[in-house]
């Protein structure tokens, strides 16, 4: 089929006078996905639970989507500087008393709830649904943590995702892109920059996947925005000793929770593709490895897909794989 990317039509006679298009013969299952990392900090909040604030621009209120589709939270974390608890409360859930609460270590930023390692459960979330999402730990800092949450249908939203069989399938060539981000210290997410911004070894006009990313230091959250995920963040905890799980974490919650999870950019918009991150008080300079995996063309719907992906010594690939 053809995904049409831009379409202009005169207004009076309703002919199309411009189109922008590709041919698309993967999956159509996939569309009108999205994932979103939302952040929050709370300052000073000590032994009393004390309810974050957002990052600039999030909400902590679950996006208006279709009731019939799932919204899911894949996993919350947080890091704090002194321990505490992190809790997470809605009518809606369970109950409001005391809703889903899990302790916090010190100084470690560790999944608390919907882990993607090995099987796990996620909780169901309900549109426009105010979550109250609340911290308690040190008297004289800033404490932080995260929510992933998963659409299945977000409207107005198309973002680009797969899951682990299609990624074994369209999948070319492992490659690393590293960038340097400079964490701001007042809890919000900032110091963005754009995925090519250290390391520009992109093929032009070639799909990515994003399967996983390790950091250098510790904060809550690394988030990833971009056109191809809906100008929505999605994102991992930003926790140095979770090489094993960070590095595939996109793989990891494609694979737990069976649906497809991996987000896919095209290196044309690699410019318009950041990535920041979201931490304490502390700030600080964070060196960030993404693992990427270059895909077949025209598979994944939507982005600027081309023919111009090529193998390390010729040309374009026709087909890929994994060992079985």
């Amino acid at each position: 089929m053809r995904v049409s990317t831009k379409v202009v039509l005169d207004m009076e006679t309703m002919q199309v006078v411009e189109r922008e298009s590709y041919e698309y013969n993967g999956p159509v299952d996939k569309c009108g996905r999205a994932m979103e990392v939302v952040a929050g900090f709370a300052t000073n909040p000590g032994a009393t639970f004390t309810a974050l604030t957002a990052s600039t621009g999030q909400s902590f209120t679950v996006r208006g989507t279709d009731i019939t589709k799932g919204t899911w939270l894949l996993a919350a974390w947080a890091f704090n500087a002194t321990a505490g608890e992190l809790r997470i409360r809605s009518p809606r859930l369970h109950d409001f008393f005391s809703g889903i609460r899990n302790r916090v270590t010190a100084a470690g930023t560790m999944v608390l709830t919907g882990s993607p390692e090995g099987d796990s459960y996620t909780q169901r979330l309900y549109a426009q649904d105010n979550l109250t999402v609340e911290l308690t730990g040190g008297g004289a800092e800033i404490d932080t943590a995260s929510l992933l949450i998963a659409y299945e249908d977000l409207g107005g939203i198309a973002g680009r995702f797969i899951d682990n069989p299609t990624l074994a399938k369209i999948g070319l060539n492992e490659t690393t892109v590293e960038v340097t981000v400079t964490a701001v210290a007042t809890g919000n997410f900032g110091g963005a920059v754009a995925i090519n911004s250290s390391i520009d070894n992109l093929i032009a006009n070639t799909d990515y996947a994003i399967v996983g990313g390790l950091t250098d230091t510790r904060g809550d959250s690394v988030g990833i925005t971009g056109v191809d995920f809906g100008n929505l963040r999605v994102g991992f905890p930003a926790e140095p000793s979770l090489r094993w799980l960070l590095n595939n974490w996109f793989m990891k919650l494609s694979d737990a929770f069976q649906a497809p999870y991996i987000p896919v950019f095209n290196s044309a918009n690699k410019t318009q593709t950041t990535v920041d991150v979201q931490t304490t008080g502390t700030g600080g300079t964070y060196i960030l490895n993404l693992r990427l995996v270059q895909l077949l063309p025209g598979q994944v719907p939507g982005g600027a897909t081309g023919a111009a992906a090529q193998a390390g010594g010729g040309g374009a690939p026709t087909s890929a794989g994994q060992p079985h």
